[in-house]
């Protein structure tokens, strides 16, 4: 699992089958990592591990080159006896919706269809989709109001992060040269960059200590450039700079790590 998880971050291409099964596993699994648990009628301390899920719609510099998209990840958490959260997480984003120059990119290598020719003199099949990922940390505060419990309430977070965001092609064969090796990094629009990101939502943690998840909306504002050398499209390196932003509405299941026993129970 961690190896495919390490593939998929060096090269930017994770496919959105295997980042769905990276979010079932995180949340399927990691409950074995739990070593205990503990009363939680008081604010207490405790580290967690998470799995997210986020609808995402992108804006500014952004929005013009992609539609919304998808993404998952994890985090690790620990949260203070005064309910100041530290977070570090990695998320992974995909879609296939492309607008805009994004959508051109191959315009200079088609025939007046729309087609590329491959190698054999046949049309080549040619799929294109948007990838990224941000990693990055957090602090946060959570506004309790005691019900249900000390350590649930509102939580805000704020952090800083890196992001990287590109266009993945898929040539069936590889059998275009006009689109493979070092050609393809020509038209991937590949932008990376500093990122703030923002969450306000609500974190719950329940006392049956099975139900535990966060719910709420996650912003990113990120200041990227171009990491190609030349971009085909302009015949000239791209040296503009950019403003990307994220709208997410996101949901996450956590897994706390409680270090001491629980009260005893008695069922009759």
């Amino acid at each position: 699992m961690f190896s495919s998880i390490f593939e998929a971050h060096k090269t930017l291409l994770p496919l959105p089958q295997k980042m769905l099964k990276y979010f079932v596993v995180v949340v399927f699994f990691f409950p074995l990592a739990i070593y205990s648990q503990k009363n939680i009628d008081e604010k207490i301390s405790f580290p967690m591990l998470s799995a997210s899920f986020m609808f995402q719609y992108p804006a500014a510099d952004m929005g013009k080159q992609y539609g919304i998209n998808s993404n998952v990840g994890s985090s690790f958490m620990w949260k203070l006896r005064n309910n100041i959260l530290f977070e570090t997480n990695t998320n992974f984003l995909f879609g296939d919706i492309l607008k805009g120059d994004a959508a051109h990119i191959f315009d200079s290598i088609k025939t007046s269809n729309g087609m590329i020719i491959n190698m054999h003199g046949e049309y080549a099949k040619v799929r294109t989709f948007e990838r990224g990922f941000f990693i990055g940390g957090r602090i946060g505060y959570i506004f309790s109001f005691n019900k249900p419990n000390p350590n649930s309430g509102l939580l805000f977070s704020s952090g800083v992060g890196y992001f990287q965001h590109k266009i993945r092609i898929e040539n069936d064969g590889n059998n275009a040269p006009q689109i493979i090796n070092e050609y393809k990094l020509g038209y991937d629009k590949m932008r990376y960059g500093l990122a703030l990101s923002q969450f306000f939502g609500y974190i719950y943690f329940s006392k049956s200590q099975i139900l535990n998840f966060y719910a709420g909306a996650e912003f990113y504002q990120a200041w990227t450039k171009s990491g190609r050398s030349w971009d085909f499209n302009l015949m000239k390196k791209d040296n503009k700079q950019y403003f990307d932003m994220l709208y997410s509405v996101k949901f996450g299941w956590i897994i706390p790590i409680y270090s001491k026993t629980p009260q005893n129970y008695y069922f009759y």
